[in-house]
């Protein structure tokens, strides 16, 4: 399968005029990096999206776990690039700032990889609780599970106040919830278990164990490795650097909801 061509790339320049609306020198690295990646394998993919897209067939029947690495970092056309990398620098920017760079790469490392596992158990669960194989066959690519799973993380740094969702204001701590059925209902040919695996991963982030594991796993490679550089204190707010201060996290959220119009391909 191909990507859909759709002449001038309108999404990319877009994407384009935003990030230097905000300033090169104002993205954090690994937001910026990130960026830069997911432009770059735009422009020259890897492999074609029917070789990169995830699936229960290609990457566990046939062990294709590469695709596990592949299916975030690319994107169906230049508008499904578009609203997921202008979602992912303001989503970015917040939370590296908040987090510092190295446990913000952390995260997304975590969070893009446990994304497409939940995705794969999501789909072989309804391939066998609704006896209906083509679950095993969906095919999904994209960035757009993963910021579901920090828009989840960003609320729960900043629980208070409201978004906008289809017109309808909706309390923060809700809003990735009333995203995920806005997104499926209204967008059709979006990956619904992609999206609700992100929301899955970013639950067990801030609710469940995986943050105590990711920091157990940081400590022992540190100890193990004898690493001497930066060290970390943690707390309920996140992750901080010790004996310096972090900017609070800025409030500015993109008007078109989360952004993060995920694409199926089948």
């Amino acid at each position: 399968m191909q990507r859909r061509s759709r002449g001038i790339n309108t999404g990319l320049l877009l994407l384009f005029s935003q990030i230097f609306h905000v300033g090169i020198n104002n993205i954090p690295p690994v937001t910026l990096a990130t960026l830069a990646v997911n432009i770059w394998l735009f422009l020259t993919p890897l492999k074609p999206l029917y070789h990169s897209c995830l699936s229960v067939e290609k990457c566990y029947q046939q062990k294709d776990w590469q695709r596990l690495l592949l299916s975030p970092l690319h994107h169906a056309d230049d508008w499904h690039l578009y609203f997921n990398m202008a979602s992912m620098l303001w989503k970015g920017i917040n939370l590296e700032r908040r987090l510092g760079s190295r446990w913000f790469a952390y995260v997304l490392t975590t969070f893009s990889l446990l994304t497409g596992v939940v995705y794969l158990l999501l789909q072989v669960a309804c391939a066998e609780f609704m006896d209906e194989p083509d679950f095993r066959r969906n095919c999904a690519v994209g960035f757009s599970g993963v910021l579901f799973a920090l828009k989840v993380l960003s609320n729960h740094y900043c629980p208070g106040g409201f978004v906008n969702v289809l017109g309808f204001p909706v309390p923060n701590r809700l809003a990735c919830w009333a995203e995920l059925l806005a997104i499926h209902f209204f967008s059709p040919g979006t990956s619904f278990a992609g999206h609700l695996a992100g929301i899955l991963v970013g639950l067990m982030y801030t609710h469940g164990p995986l943050k105590k594991i990711m920091e157990t796993c940081a400590g022992l490679f540190s100890s193990n490795g004898g690493y001497s550089g930066q060290q970390y204190y943690f707390n309920s707010s996140g992750m901080k650097r010790a004996g310096g201060r972090v900017s609070p996290a800025h409030q500015q959220e993109l008007n078109f909801s989360d952004g993060s119009i995920g694409y199926r391909l089948i």
